[in-house]
C-alpha cells in the first residue's frame, strides 16, 4: 500500500534518480521515429529519392504517363524539369558513388525547390505571384 501511495504521489521516481525532465526526455525519444528522411544516416537519403520518384510516378498515374511526359517538357516547364531531374541524378551520385552526405542533403534541398517550382507551373499565375512576393520582400 505504501508503494502505491509513493507511485501516485511521484515520490517513487525520485528515489530511483529520475526527474520529471528525464521522464519527458525518455518519452520524447520513444515517440520519435527511428528513421527520418533527412537524417544524416547512410540509409536516410535513399528514402528522399524514393519519395521524389513516387511523386513523379503518382503524377503519371493521375495524368497518364504519355500526357505527363508531354507536359513535363513543354517550354514553360522545360527548365524546371531539367533542373529537377539533374538534381535527382546528382543526389543519387552523391549518396551511392561519392558518399558525400552533406552534398546529398544540399542536392535534396535543391531538388525539392526545383520540384516546387515545377509544381507551381500547373497553377495559373502562381509563379508570377511567388516572384512578386520574393521581389517585394527582398527589394
Amino acid at each position: 500500500m505504501e508503494k502505491l501511495r509513493r507511485v501516485l504521489t511521484g515520490q517513487d521516481d525520485e528515489e530511483q534518480g529520475l526527474t520529471t525532465q528525464d521522464k519527458e526526455l525518455d518519452l520524447t525519444r520513444s515517440l520519435m521515429p527511428q528513421h527520418s528522411a533527412l537524417v544524416l544516416e547512410s540509409d536516410g537519403l535513399p528514402y528522399v529519392l524514393l519519395l521524389a520518384l513516387c511523386v513523379l510516378f503518382f503524377t503519371c498515374f493521375l495524368m497518364g504517363p504519355l500526357k505527363q511526359l508531354k507536359a513535363m517538357f513543354e517550354p514553360k516547364r522545360l527548365v524546371a524539369t531539367v533542373v529537377m531531374l539533374l538534381f535527382l541524378v546528382l543526389t543519387l551520385c552523391a549518396v551511392f558513388w561519392w558518399n558525400k552526405k552533406g552534398l546529398a542533403v544540399l542536392f535534396c534541398i535543391l531538388q525539392f525547390l526545383a520540384m516546387t517550382w515545377y509544381s507551381l507551373s500547373y497553377i495559373p499565375f502562381a509563379r508570377d505571384a511567388v516572384i512578386k512576393c520574393f521581389s517585394s520582400c527582398l527589394g
